[in-house]
C-alpha cells in the first residue's frame, strides 16, 4: 500500500466532546448520543466529527481502550464539562501532524496506521500525541466503499 502523507498544522478550535472506555463497537452508538447533546445545548456543529484513540486494540483489551469522539462548534462557548454522561466542551490549541487519506470502510482504515507510523520514522519525525480520525463523509448517505477518513497524528522533528 502506497500511501500519501502530508505535514501541516491544525486550527485551534473549540470542540464538543464525549469520552468513552471500551470497544471500538460502541463508536456506531456514541455519535447520535453527542450530536444529541448538542442539539440539546443549542450548539451548532462547524465542521466534520473525528474519534481520537488514546490506545490501541494491539495494545490493550477491547473493553480497556480510551477515545473520544468530538465535533467543532461555532460561537463563543466557554469549555466545561465532563458532565456525568461523559459530555464537555474544551478548546483544542494548533498542532503540527502527519496525515493520509483512507477510502473505503471505517474497519478498513487499520493497515493505514502501520503506514503513517513508518513513514513519521522514516522522515525524521516522533509521533507526539494520539492518533485521530477525521470522517469526512456521513455514513448515513455515503457508500462505505466511498467513505474518506482523514487518519493523523500529531508530530515533532526528532
Amino acid at each position: 500500500m502506497a500511501i500519501e502523507v502530508t505535514v501541516s498544522k491544525t486550527k485551534p478550535m473549540t470542540v464538543a466532546f464525549v469520552s468513552r472506555k471500551g470497544p471500538y463497537s460502541q463508536l456506531g452508538e456514541t455519535f447520535p448520543k453527542l450530536y444529541d447533546w448538542l442539539r440539546e445545548k443549542g450548539y451548532e456543529p462547524a465542521g466534520p466529527p473525528s474519534g481520537v484513540y488514546f490506545n490501541s486494540p494491539g495494545q490493550v483489551p477491547p473493553e480497556e481502550l480510551l477515545w473520544e469522539i468530538r465535533c467543532p462548534i461555532s460561537g463563543d462557548v466557554a469549555p466545561s464539562g465532563p458532565d456525568e454522561r461523559g459530555f464537555g466542551v474544551k478548546r483544542v490549541e494548533e498542532v503540527e501532524v502527519a496525515c493520509t487519506m483512507h477510502k473505503g470502510p471505517f474497519d478498513q482504515v487499520g493497515p493505514v496506521y502501520g503506514e503513517l507510523v513508518g513513514w513519521i520514522m522514516e522522515n525524521g519525525y516522533e509521533i507526539a500525541g494520539p492518533s485521530e480520525e477525521v470522517y469526512l463523509t456521513d455514513p448515513d448517505y455515503t457508500p462505505a466503499e466511498d467513505l474518506l477518513t482523514e487518519v493523523r497524528f500529531p508530530i515533532k522533528k526528532k
